[in-house]
């Protein structure tokens, strides 16, 4: 007989646009734990961040980022309190080998750094890895560079890891708190919003674009293969999900899975006729929060009067550390000012007199329409 697999079926990826609650409000609780490091968030997060208490504070980052693969939905749930429900259901080991399969699906780090994700999590002895915080650490040091890997935050995770009933509890109980205090309020507040950004890219043929072209026309930057391979080399069902919180950032969930989604910043789709204001001064405000910094209009005007920058030059110009100029040149790239590239290993910066122009238009017509 002969092999069957001699006739290859094509696959094709399904690209949708969603609400999705659950993915949607959870990511919102993760950018209230990357606020104090990355600019640019919508105002909700950085109001809400200050008004948390050193406790919850320390909550969401040990929920969101400690027990990180614990906690992100790996499908797609009607509501967030549903979601919440499921974990409650589940039971505590599983959902502690939820986060550890995950874990044990991250290849280990080669000299090149991240190595990507397998299809399947590699056998690794549980018992061994949880035999005390140092194998632990261990562990994940295989995995996560000193960039991407907070021990101290990581060593207090580990006390629920081997706990799975504790886990569980704490999850579960700093969702439905965070839920009830900060998220529903303003998810009630933003849902009809984000309902019209779906309901306006639901009407531009995405999947005649391919993966790489819908990437580039939902959210608005450019494809990138390094930052997307992990994501989308086993996807076959893309999902793009309006933020009102990420700014001009992406988020991503769904590493090395069938299923992936993208949250972008929620707007209007280009060429599509739809009269949405909410969509129109989220947008800008995204746009004019870029702007509304000194420092970032200082980085704009240097690059603007002497033509293509790396960043080591602007922050010898700015005399500031390279975490701030970092964190102002981010911003700045992902709102679609400055373009970036890499020249001998360095990162350089040209500006988009295009994109400014953009935003001047976008004002003008958002304020004197009528």
């Amino acid at each position: 007989m002969p092999d069957q697999g001699f006739i290859v079926t094509p696959t094709t990826t399904l690209i949708d646009v969603a609400l999705d609650p659950a993915h949607n409000v959870l990511h919102s609780l993760m950018l209230l734990a990357q606020s104090e490091h990355t600019s640019g968030f919508g105002e909700w997060v950085s109001r809400t961040a200050t008004a948390l208490s050193a406790t919850e504070r320390e909550m969401v980052k040990l929920v969101t980022i400690g027990l990180h693969y614990a906690t992100v939905p790996t499908s797609s749930w009607p509501s967030f309190p549903a979601y919440v429900d499921h974990l409650a259901a589940m039971e505590p080991l599983a959902l502690r080998d939820k986060l550890l399969d995950t874990y044990s699906s991250i290849l280990p780090l080669s000299e090149q750094g991240f190595q990507g994700m397998s299809a399947q999590p590699l056998s690794v002895d549980k018992e061994a890895i949880l035999a005390d915080v140092d194998a632990y650490l261990a562990f994940l040091r295989e995995r996560f560079d000193a960039d991407h890997m907070d021990e101290a935050l990581e060593a207090k995770a580990y006390t629920y890891v081997i706990d799975p009933p504790a886990m569980q509890a704490l999850i579960v109980s700093h969702l439905r708190e965070m839920w009830a205090k900060y998220l529903a309020p303003e998810w009630a507040r933003v849902e009809p919003m984000l309902q019209d950004a779906v309901r306006a890219f639901q009407q531009v043929d995405l999947a005649s674009m391919g993966v790489q072209g819908a990437i580039e026309y939902v959210t608005g930057q450019e494809f990138e293969e390094n930052k997307w391979s992990c994501v989308l080399g086993e996807a076959t069902h893309i999902t793009f999900v309006p933020s009102a919180h990420v700014g001009p950032y992406i988020g991503r969930y769904g590493i090395a899975c069938e299923r992936a989604w993208i949250l972008f910043g929620a707007r209007l789709p280009k060429g599509v006729q739809i009269q949405a204001p909410d969509l129109d001064r989220n947008e800008i405000l995204v746009r004019l929060n870029a702007l509304a910094d000194d420092n970032r209009l200082r980085i704009l005007r240097f690059v603007a009067e002497q033509g293509e920058q790396c960043s080591s030059e602007i922050m010898d110009h700015l005399a500031l550390s390279q975490s701030t100029v970092s964190r102002h040149l981010n911003q700045l790239a992902a709102s679609g000012y400055l373009s970036a590239r890499r020249v001998d290993g360095a990162k350089c910066y040209q500006l988009h007199p295009e994109r400014i122009e953009e935003t001047l238009q976008a004002i003008s017509a958002y304020l004197l329409s009528s």
